[in-house]
């Protein structure tokens, strides 16, 4: 079950990054929406991912090799 969810996940990042390519070529009005909505939720993930950082809670990997 999760794997379908994992593909599912997968085919919408790449139909969104297929849709902001086609919308900066000029593509239909439908394409330039879903490119919008596509750059929304990643400014939602990167503002989420800046605030966990702020809290200390996030992992950015620089403690890596520092026994």
């Amino acid at each position: 079950m999760i794997l379908y969810v994992l593909i599912g996940v997968l085919v919408l990042a790449v139909a969104g990054c297929a849709s902001v390519v086609w919308a900066a070529r000029g593509g239909p009005r439908w394409v330039r929406a879903v490119a919008t909505v596509t750059l929304l939720g990643g400014e939602a993930v990167r503002a989420g991912r800046r605030r966990g950082a702020k809290r200390g809670g996030g992992d950015d990997g620089s403690s890596l090799g520092s026994d």
